[in-house]
């Protein structure tokens, strides 16, 4: 019985901020795969060695963990006013299904600097040294971001001495700005208000905050749920009453967003939205046996992120935690001691991480201009992945 070999594909494996993925250009991908479709969602799981009934992805590029499992499809933008046309799909683990919802945040810093090495940027509007300013399309939340690139010598700067709790290595600082990061076409607080009281069958009401910027988000009160707020992974992950209770919570909450029509379709897209917990500041040892201060962060926060606790927090989450930080009333910004603020550092499990947005309110509805927040990128492997021929 004869098989048909392998080919070999153009990829970048990349970091950025907290996450990785394997990056393509989209004029790289076979004809098949260049559109949205069966072919191309079937490229990308067997890139990635999903699904894997063992969850350890050995049989591909993930991690087998959220923060891993993700792809990246980036193309030279058709639009004057931006360089790259951005699309990000984030991988299950265990199923055969890409969720192309939703933005990664951390990868965001990374398609800055892999536009910018790759020929989707006119070089004109490369500096030979200092910061270049890479105009981003994001494709899955039709919004621009701005990520601000380090330049030396006329190359991508990735080395310097930024660091960024949750990454072993320092790096170069990378800016990202998320512009106008309500997601798509709604009002920041679908429901209108900054609480509402979330009835959800078995548990019962939960204040939560319903936020639509960076990725749709859920806020509850960690006490309200049983936790103090300085939880690492094990605490949550290694409890599968735990787990099943925030995916309860979860999928009301999309029901009550406006996100799915009932809680069956919300299971289907575990993406989004994502589910947090908030607390008042306090001390706690970070997961890599680093102190955190109370004095030192003005709240913490723990979010999940494809069913699981993340280790740090994802870029987008910490987009909502930012506006919902910087609006009067929410839970967020009651955690953090209320009243106005321009940006908050919030504690997580790999350390603590600062935050910017401004908060508006126009025709009685809140809103953010942008929220500010810097990771780094770096290259770890680039050349070519192999997947067989007929995988797709």
């Amino acid at each position: 019985m004869s098989h048909p070999p392998q080919i070999k594909i153009p990829a970048t494996y990349m970091r950025g901020g907290t996450s990785k993925g394997v990056f393509f250009r989209l004029d790289d991908l076979p004809e098949a795969a260049r559109s949205p479709g069966a072919a191309r969602d079937a490229l990308l799981l067997r890139v990635i060695g999903s699904p894997d009934p063992y969850g350890k992805h050995t049989d591909g590029m993930g991690g087998a963990t959220s923060s891993t499992s993700k792809t990246v499809i980036l193309a030279k933008s058709d639009s004057p006013e931006h360089d790259v046309d951005y699309l990000f799909g984030q991988v299950a683990i265990d199923r055969p299904h890409i969720d192309w919802s939703g933005n990664c945040g951390n990868l965001t810093a990374a398609v800055g600097s892999f536009a910018l090495s790759n020929g989707l940027v006119d070089p004109a509007r490369i500096p030979d040294n200092g910061i270049a300013t890479v105009r981003i399309w994001q494709v899955n939340i039709q919004k621009t971001i701005i990520a601000r690139v380090p330049i030396t010598d006329g190359e991508v700067q990735e080395t310097g001495d930024f660091e960024l709790d949750g990454v072993t290595f320092p790096a170069a600082e990378v800016q990202v700005e998320f512009m106008d990061p309500a997601d798509g076409a709604g009002s920041m607080f679908p429901t209108g208000n900054v609480v509402d009281d979330l009835a959800v069958p078995g548990i019962g009401t939960l204040q939560a905050t319903l936020i639509n910027a960076g990725i749709p988000t859920i806020f509850l009160r960690a006490g309200d749920i049983g936790y103090t707020g300085t939880e690492l992974q094990e605490a949550i992950n290694s409890d599968p009453k735990a787990l099943e209770m925030f995916e309860t919570i979860r999928v009301h909450g999309a029901v009550k967003m406006g996100l799915s029509e009932d809680v069956t379709q919300a299971g289907e897209r575990q993406h989004t939205p994502k589910i947090a917990f908030v607390a008042e500041a306090a001390d706690y040892t970070a997961s890599s046996g680093k102190a955190i201060a109370a004095a030192d962060i003005d709240l913490l926060v723990r979010a999940l992120s494809m069913g699981k606790l993340h280790h740090a927090m994802m870029g987008t989450a910490a987009v909502a935690i930012a506006a919902a930080a910087a609006v009067p009333g929410t839970l967020v910004n009651l955690a953090a001691g209320g009243g106005e603020r321009d940006a908050v550092r919030f504690g997580h499990p790999s350390g603590t991480l600062r935050v910017g947005a401004v908060a508006s309110q126009v025709d009685g509805e809140w809103r953010v201009d942008k929220a500010i927040m810097s990771r780094s990128a770096r290259v770890l492997m680039e050349g070519w992945v192999r997947v067989p021929g007929d995988c797709f």
